[in-house]
């Protein structure tokens, strides 16, 4: 399957809103302007779509061939991740920026933790591995969230990599109807109370696997066939997300939306040079613009002395420029740095595993 450029353009697009509506809380703006950027969980749900999506192209890369794939993944991804994860704890111990914003509500706060968590060290384990998300609340209540809080859906998109070397996936199609089991069969768990509420976390592979299947549909879909597959896992994809909240179920009409723009001449849009490049950033955005946006909210908080439209004025602009310059710099020079050192062996890992 070729390159779908407009997807990047579509990468940059949903980590622009992300970072929008993690900025706009701590800020004094419309009302209608805070509720249109308040779906951020509906722009993590398309990247999840995009994932399965993509994750086609990235595994026949690597002659299907699991490890090398993974490896890849992990030098492309654990490197950025660890340098936002250090940011964030270090920053989090400087204190609660939400004690200086008087006028920043409820939603800020499930944006913005107040501190480190107590006991601290289970959380930074959990994060290290990824597997935070898997993590049962009444074990350790929130650890998908602690310490930095875009990364619960990279904890997600890991155990859907983990779960595709598990089963190898050479046939696109069943791997997406076993996804979309998945989802079914958790919520129909939810629903008959046999698992405890609030026992996992969103980041828990079962409650996404919905969307995960929806992407590999759309990658059989766009290869010429499944089209069928594709409008199962749409339905099922839109039933499942209108349980939740009869307004969700507009989010996979959305992707529907998205895979025909790959073909439609209004979709160029998303060849923009801009949107491009913010994909090509979108990876480190994503997960930089929260810590960023808490350094700002800490140093200008204090200096606002409860002026709210003092603190605004001068905050949305820093928040957002200094979000998208330290993901430039990560992207150029810890992204595109380690995934260029890895080529080359990764081309060493392919060739003994293809000739045998």
């Amino acid at each position: 399957m070729r390159r779908l450029v407009r997807m990047d353009g579509l990468r940059g697009v949903l980590a622009v809103y992300v970072m929008l509506g993690h900025v706009l809380p701590l800020a004094v703006v419309p009302g209608a302007v805070a509720s249109l950027f308040s779906h951020g969980e509906a722009a993590v749900d398309l990247f999840f779509a995009l994932s399965g999506l993509v994750i086609v192209n990235s595994l026949e890369r690597f002659g299907q061939h699991f490890s090398p794939f993974m490896a890849a993944r992990a030098w492309r991804l654990l490197p950025v991740y660890f340098v936002v994860l250090a940011l964030s704890i270090w920053l989090m111990g400087w204190g609660d920026p939400l004690s200086a914003l008087p006028w920043a509500g409820g939603t800020a706060r499930q944006i913005v933790a107040p501190g480190l968590p107590v006991p601290l060290w289970p959380h930074v384990v959990a994060h290290l591995v990824l597997l935070q998300g898997l993590i049962p609340q009444n074990w350790l209540p929130y650890a998908y969230v602690t310490l930095l809080g875009p990364a619960w859906s990279l904890s997600t998109e890991w155990q859907f990599y983990l779960l595709v070397g598990l089963i190898a996936p050479r046939r696109l199609g069943r791997l997406a109807l076993a996804m979309l089991g998945v989802a079914v069969l958790y919520r129909l768990l939810l629903a008959a109370t046999a698992l405890p509420p609030g026992l996992f976390s969103r980041a828990f592979l079962p409650d996404a696997a919905c969307w995960f299947a929806l992407g590999l549909a759309s990658a059989v879909w766009l290869r010429g066939g499944g089209a069928g597959l594709f409008a199962l896992c749409l339905a099922v994809t839109c039933l499942l997300a209108a349980a939740v909240a009869p307004a969700k179920a507009l989010v996979p009409l959305a992707w529907a939306g998205v895979m025909l723009a790959q073909t439609r001449p209004w979709g160029r849009i998303l060849e923009h040079p801009v949107l491009r490049y913010l994909g090509a950033i979108s990876y480190p955005l994503y997960l930089v613009n929260e810590p960023v946006a808490r350094a700002v909210a800490l140093y200008l908080g204090p200096l606002a002395r409860g002026r709210a439209v003092w603190f605004s004025m001068w905050y949305l602009p820093c928040a957002l420029l200094l979000s998208c310059l330290a993901a430039m710099v990560l992207h150029h020079g810890v992204e595109r740095v380690f995934t260029r050192s890895h080529k080359n062996t990764a081309a060493r890992m392919i060739a003994p595993a293809a000739s045998q």
